[in-house]
Formats: structure tokens, C-alpha cells, sequence
């Protein structure tokens, strides 16, 4: 038996130790019981998050499975990372939430290094105590609602390598102490309200690797960037920087530079960048000869130059790096021929060169060489003078006499036929109207349902807007509009087919819906539609311009019916208010007038033409502003051909009462306003909501902050347009959103009554602000 536990010991002790070493360190460690309480106080300051539902008092958090929500690591009895990550796009926590007493409990981790609070509805200014976590190298809080300015404490954090700030509402200036962080590896501040210059203590950062400065307010020059030899990434896009292009190291890899104030020409030391893979300087100012050397560069993969004025002729045998996917040199003033590298048929690569004076067959987009010349010298890019220089000024004087004699010319002509139009006129006047006829293989009478007087309201008769009259569009003028319907010119899906971008002959951009058809479809059913889309004409619609049927060539019935509305420049709303820079971010009256806009808009769609048209998909990304900022809503509900023939079939020989409830006239217009209900909800937050459990969590919110006080109303509202909007103003605006968004439609306001309210609103503004550009029209119509 000694024998035998002489034998039994050292393998126990093997066996034993084995399973030591199996077992995970974390699993051998338990928390100090402060830490464990702190864990579980985070768990109530954050309001009981379903992503924490596995924390219990007698959890043993060092054993926690991670998971992607949150994962925590011990080490001796106390937390030393601490990450939780809300759902994307999740609410403000609410207004009984202490962003001081949150960081007083993270303060009781002593050894904490990283900490990761993401999307989780945080608010309030960052406190300065946050510093007590001396041990911290990494600390993101990114997506909340953090606001203020950066706190001066975080400067102590000395051991700070990463430092990420993403989508939250800071503003002020980058603060100058920001090179005490000596061992920051990355600096991510995107998506705030930070404004001001950079401090030109960010030069001294030798250790940065990433900076990400993009989507804020910043403006003025970047200080000289080229002792910062570890710097891998600079995105400094959607800001007001400039005009001086950056000085920069060699060794970056990713510059983006977009949407800013840049202008001059590219640096010759960029084409030393052997390790660039990405430069996007788009929507800038640049002008001069583009170096087509960028695009050999030996790991180039992404190149955008788009929207400056960058000059010089391409040839066909430019060489290009292999790899790259993405090049865009459209908007310039290149010349020259598309160079043979950038294989259109390629998959892998996508290249785009439209509105530049390339030799491209089949491009209306191009512009004849002169222009880009003419262009080239307007923005003062002058030609090297050359010998018989002379000789050309003298040929540049006789053409501008020979110029001078024609128009002179030209002139009297006109004035001869001015004069002779003017004696005809009364003839002119008397003759009848000429009728134009459509060969569609319809046998109905198009004219006489043009003029129909049952489809438009007489209480609305619209006058001229500006733009081309109705018409009939050629298939062939189609696909030359979108080249082919090439892929570069698809815009995206709306309710009634595809939507594609195109440029007619004669330069203007208009937008193209495509519908396609079932066979053996009755032709007479298009002229009633055609007829109502004629008159979809308003100040606050995307208004037609005309139509194009396509044809089976078996038995020439409608396969596609194309319909071709004006083009509106200036983006949509959402992307002025929740996704723009706070500089650019529309303004309390200017959301006002956009509101306004869009309810005049559903006011004529309902009333404006008989029979009304309802249930239009109203959504924010929807509504596209002009130049002016003036809101048109696009993809609104147009006649459907399956639609009108169950109409007419439903509403044969019923009574006025019936085709109203079968027409869902009632319901279609409470549909209609609880969608702008949700329009206006994002007017008001000024962050994008995505789906309908938002709009409950953030109707909820509103609910609150109308029955609180003046302050709590202020923190629901988009902190861009706190300051500049009246109490009174604001609160009408919400109170009548809550009305919008109410459950029974029967409870919804009509929409009437929701554009007297908010005229009522930018009235209130307009007294409190004399200075205010909006002012509103008394009429409840257009």
C-alpha cells in the first residue's frame, strides 16, 4: 500500500497541476466587493440596458462570457478593461440621468486602462474628474450625447494612447494642450461641432498615428504635419479648412481632404508617397495641372478628385498601379482622352470622368475644349507664353472684331423680327392652338383628356414655375440622358420603380423614374395618368416635365413608362440637418420654412387635383432642397396601373360616401401625417431616426420634455438650433408633432391644421427675432 500512494501522490499532483493550468486566470479571480457594487451601480445609471440583463448581484463578473455588448478583464482583483456597446442609433438616456455621478463610479477602477462606452445615450458635459483614472490608454465614448467643450483635465491622462471622441456633440476649439499626450496613437474627434483652428502644438505629436478630424467646423490652415513621421491616416474631410494644402510626411497612407476650402495645386512631394493608398481631395478648390503620376503610385487603390478645377491633358497611354479599384475626375477641366488603364469593362474597378473635355464618344457630359480653356483662365490658371506670341494676339484682335461684327449683326436681326412679331401679334393671338398627337397605339382621344376639367381643382390653377413645359420625351433622348442607364447614373429605389440621374442635350439635369409594366396592359388607363402627372406641378414638388413610353415590339403595348422630373441641387433634408456639418446644418427658421414647404406640398397632393393622391411615402430623405433651400418632396405616390384599374373597378356605380371610404381618402391623409409627424420629429432632435421603435422611444421622449420645463424642452432639441429659436415657437412646433404622431388616426390633426401651427410658429419666430429671413404667408394654400 506505501507501494501504491508512493505512486498515487505525484500523479494526483501531475493531474492537479494540469487543471491548473487549463482553468482561465480570469475564473480564478474575484472581484474587490466596492467593484462588484460599481459594476451593478453602472447597471442603474444606465437604466437597466437589455444588452446588462446577465449582471446580478451574485454574478462573478471576471467569468462573464464576452460577448459583443460588453466584455470585462480582471487582473489581481480589480477591472482593467470595461467595454459596453449600446445598439446603434439608441436614444438619450433619461432626464434623470447623471453623466457626473456615472463617472464618479467609473472613478472607483483604479486600474482601469481601457474603457469603451459606446452608443449608449450618455449626455452631459464630459466631467473633469474623468482624469482620476490616471492608468487609462485607451478611452473611447463614442455615438452619445456628450457636449461641451473637451475638458483640460484630460490632458493629465499621461499614459493616453488612444482617444476617441466619434459622434457626439462637443464643440469649441481643439484644445492646444493636446501635445501633454505624448503617447497618442490616435486622435478621433469626428462628427462634433468642434470649431476654430488647429493648435499648432499638434505638430509636436510625433507619436500620432491616426488623426480623424472630419465632419466638424474647423476652418483655417493645418499646421505643418511633416515631423509627424508615424502618421498613417489624416481625414480632415467635411470641415472649412484652407486654402494652403497641408504639408505632410511620405509615409501616409490614407489622406482625405474633401468637402473643405483647399485650393492651389497638388504638391510635388505627394507623388513621393509610396505607401499612399487613398486620397480623396474632392469638392475643393484646387485648380492646375493634375499629376497623372498619382495614379502609378505604387499602392495607390483610391483616388477622388472630383468637383475642382484641376486642368491638363490625359493621353490613352498613361500608365496605372494594377490595383486600383476607384477613381473619380469627373467636375474638372481635364482634356485629352481617357487613359487605356482604367478598363471601364473592368468589375474590379469603378472610374468616373463625366463634366470634363475629354474625347469620350457617346458623352454628352463633355464639354467642347474651349470651355475647359476659357474655365482654366477665369480661375487664373494662365498658358506658358511661347514663341510668336505676337503673331497670336494679332489673330486673338481679328477675331474678337470679326466676333463684334457678327453679334452686332445678330442684334439687328433680332430687333427686325421683334419689330415684326409685333404687327402680327393679334393674328398670332386668333390663330387656334396647334394639338399635338402621340403615336402610342391608343385610340382614345389624348387631347380631349388634357383638358378635362374634372382632374384639376378650379380653386388651384398654377401658373408658371420656371422650367419647360410638359412634353413628350424620346426614347433615344432617354438613354443618352443616362448614358445607357450606365450604373454611375442610378440614384437608388423609390416607391414607383428606379430612380436615375441624367444630363439632357442641352446641359439641364433632370431626374428619371422608371416603371415597369406587365403585359396587355390598356393604354387608355396611361393618358389618365399622364394627365394627372401633367398637373403635379408646386412650388414644393419635384414638378414633371414629361414622360416616354417604351414598347413590346410584338404587339407594341407599354413596357416601360419613364417620367422626367427636374432636378433638385442641393441634397435632402436630412442631410442638412441630422448628417451635415453644424456650420451647414439648416437653422431654426430656415427648419421651419423647409416644414412649411413640405406641408403645402402633401396639401396640394390631396386637394390640389381630383382624384387626390395619399399614402406618399413621405420620409425626410425624400424631401430635397433647391438652391434657395426651398423643400420639394420627390417620390411621391403616382397613379399605379394595377392601382386605377382596382380602383375603377371597386368605385363602379357607388355612391360619393362609398368612393370616399373605398378611395381611402380618411385614411390615406392620417397616413400621410404621421409620417410628417416623423418627419418633423427629426427636424426637431436633428439625429436621423431609423425605424418606428425609435419614433415610440423618441415620441416618448418628446412627451416628457413638453411636460417639463423650458430646459428640459431645450435638451431635447438639436443643440445646433438651441439658441436661435423662441419657447414659444419651439413649443408649438412639438406639441403639434406629438398631435402627428398619435396612434388612432382618428386623433391626428388634418393637414391644415398642421400648417396653420406651423405658421402660427414661424410668426412667434418672426416677433421674437426681427431679423429673421422667414416670413410666412398668411394663406393656409400655395
Amino acid at each position: 500500500m506505501a507501494t501504491s500512494l508512493l505512486l498515487f501522490k505525484p500523479s494526483c499532483l501531475l493531474i492537479a497541476l494540469i487543471t491548473l493550468l487549463l482553468v482561465p486566470l480570469s475564473s480564478q479571480i474575484s472581484l474587490y466587493p466596492a467593484q462588484t457594487w460599481s459594476l451593478l451601480r453602472i447597471q442603474h445609471l444606465l437604466n437597466y440596458p437589455p444588452i446588462l440583463r446577465p449582471w446580478h448581484s451574485n454574478s462573478t463578473f471576471c467569468n462573464l462570457e464576452p460577448n459583443p455588448h460588453f466584455t470585462i478583464v480582471c487582473y489581481s482583483n480589480s477591472v482593467t478593461q470595461l467595454h459596453i456597446t449600446g445598439k446603434p442609433f439608441s436614444p438619450s438616456l433619461p432626464k434623470t440621468f447623471s453623466i457626473d455621478s456615472f463617472v464618479t463610479t467609473l472613478t472607483r477602477f483604479p486600474d482601469l486602462k481601457v474603457l469603451s462606452l459606446t452608443s449608449l445615450g450618455l449626455w452631459g458635459p464630459l466631467p473633469a474628474k474623468i482624469a482620476r483614472l490616471s492608468n487609462l490608454e485607451i478611452l473611447n465614448v463614442s455615438s452619445n450625447f456628450l457636449y461641451g467643450t473637451i475638458p483640460h483635465e484630460i490632458s493629465n491622462l499621461t499614459n493616453l494612447e488612444t482617444l476617441i471622441l466619434d459622434h457626439n456633440l462637443f464643440d469649441g476649439p481643439l484644445p492646444n494642450w493636446v501635445n501633454s499626450l505624448q503617447l497618442l496613437a490616435v486622435l478621433s474627434l469626428k462628427n462634433n461641432s468642434l470649431n476654430g483652428t488647429l493648435p499648432n502644438s499638434l505638430s509636436s505629436m510625433i507619436s500620432l498615428r491616426i488623426i480623424d478630424l472630419s465632419l466638424n467646423d474647423l476652418s483655417g490652415d493645418v499646421p505643418d504635419l511633416t515631423e509627424l513621421t508615424n502618421l498613417e491616416v489624416l481625414d480632415l474631410g467635411n470641415n472649412s479648412f484652407g486654402p494652403q494644402f497641408p504639408k505632410l510626411g511620405v509615409k501616409l497612407v490614407t489622406i482625405v481632404l474633401k468637402n473643405n476650402r483647399f485650393g492651389g495645386s497638388i504638391p510635388s512631394n505627394l507623388e513621393s508617397c509610396n505607401f499612399l493608398q487613398r486620397i480623396d481631395v474632392s469638392s475643393n478648390k484646387f485648380v492646375g495641372p493634375f499629376p497623372p503620376s498619382l495614379l502609378s503610385l505604387p499602392s495607390v487603390r483610391y483616388i477622388n478628385i472630383a468637383g475642382n478645377r484641376f486642368t491638363g491633358m490625359l493621353f490613352k497611354n498613361i500608365s496605372c498601379n494594377d490595383q486600383l479599384e476607384y477613381v473619380d475626375l469627373s467636375a474638372n477641366l481635364l482634356s485629352g482622352m481617357v487613359p487605356s488603364c482604367l478598363d471601364l469593362g473592368s468589375k474590379d474597378k469603378s472610374v468616373f470622368y463625366s463634366q470634363n473635355c475629354l474625347s469620350v464618344m457617346g458623352d454628352p457630359t463633355q464639354h467642347p475644349d474651349p470651355f475647359c480653356q476659357t474655365q482654366a483662365l477665369a480661375a487664373g490658371i494662365l498658358p506658358e507664353k511661347k514663341r510668336g506670341s505676337k503673331s497670336m494676339e494679332k489673330a486673338i484682335v481679328a477675331t474678337c472684331v470679326v466676333v463684334g461684327v457678327v453679334l452686332c449683326a445678330l442684334l439687328v436681326g433680332i430687333l427686325v423680327l421683334y419689330i415684326f412679331k409685333r404687327k402680327n401679334v393679334r393674328t398670332i393671338v386668333l390663330r387656334p392652338p396647334r394639338r399635338l398627337k402621340e403615336n402610342n397605339g391608343s385610340t382614345g382621344n389624348f387631347s380631349q383628356t388634357m383638358t378635362d376639367s374634372r382632374y384639376i381643382s378650379p380653386a388651384i390653377k398654377l401658373g408658371a414655375l420656371g422650367i419647360p413645359s410638359y412634353r413628350t420625351f424620346s426614347l433615344e433622348e432617354i438613354e443618352a440622358a443616362t448614358n445607357n442607364f450606365d450604373t454611375s447614373s442610378f440614384i437608388g429605389e423609390c416607391s414607383n420603380g428606379q430612380m436615375y440621374r441624367g444630363s439632357l442635350a442641352d446641359g439641364s439635369l433632370v431626374a428619371i423614374r422608371c416603371l415597369k409594366l406587365k403585359k396587355k396592359q390598356a393604354s387608355i388607363n396611361f393618358r389618365n395618368q399622364i394627365e394627372i402627372i401633367s398637373k403635379l406641378r408646386h412650388r414644393h414638388l419635384t414638378s414633371a416635365l414629361g414622360h416616354c413610353f417604351e414598347y413590346y415590339l410584338d404587339d407594341s403595348t407599354v413596357s416601360r413608362i419613364f417620367y422626367i422630373f427636374e432636378f433638385v441641387p442641393n441634397g435632402n433634408l436630412r442631410s442638412n440637418i441630422s448628417h451635415g456639418v453644424a456650420r451647414q446644418r439648416l437653422t431654426w427658421p430656415q427648419r421651419i420654412s423647409a416644414a412649411i414647404g413640405v406641408a403645402k406640398g402633401i396639401q396640394f397632393l390631396h386637394g390640389g387635383i381630383i382624384p387626390g393622391l395619399f399614402r406618399n411615402n413621405l420620409k425626410i430623405s425624400n424631401v430635397l432642397l433647391d438652391q434657395n433651400f426651398v423643400a420639394k418632396i420627390s417620390c411621391y405616390s403616382l397613379p399605379i396601373i394595377e392601382q386605377s384599374m382596382q380602383t375603377e373597378t371597386q368605385l363602379e356605380g357607388a355612391s360619393n360616401g362609398e368612393k370616399d371610404k373605398a378611395d381611402g381618402t380618411d385614411q390615406g391623409e392620417k397616413v400621410d401625417v404621421y409620417d410628417f409627424g416623423v418627419l418633423l420629429l427629426e427636424i426637431l432632435c436633428g439625429r436621423p431616426i431609423q425605424s418606428y421603435y425609435e419614433v415610440g422611444i423618441m415620441r416618448n421622449q418628446l412627451q416628457l420634455s413638453l411636460t417639463g420645463d423650458r430646459a428640459a424642452r431645450r435638451r431635447f432639441i438639436d443643440p445646433v438650433v438651441n439658441k436661435s429659436c423662441s419657447d414659444e415657437s419651439l413649443k408649438t412646433v412639438m406639441e403639434i408633432c406629438m398631435r402627428c404622431l398619435s396612434k388612432e388616426p382618428a386623433q391626428r390633426p388634418s393637414v391644415e391644421d398642421v400648417l396653420w401651427n406651423l405658421q402660427f410658429a414661424a410668426q412667434v419666430l418672426a416677433r421674437s427675432c426681427e431679423a429673421s429671413p422667414l416670413t410666412p404667408s398668411r394663406s393656409s394654400r400655395s
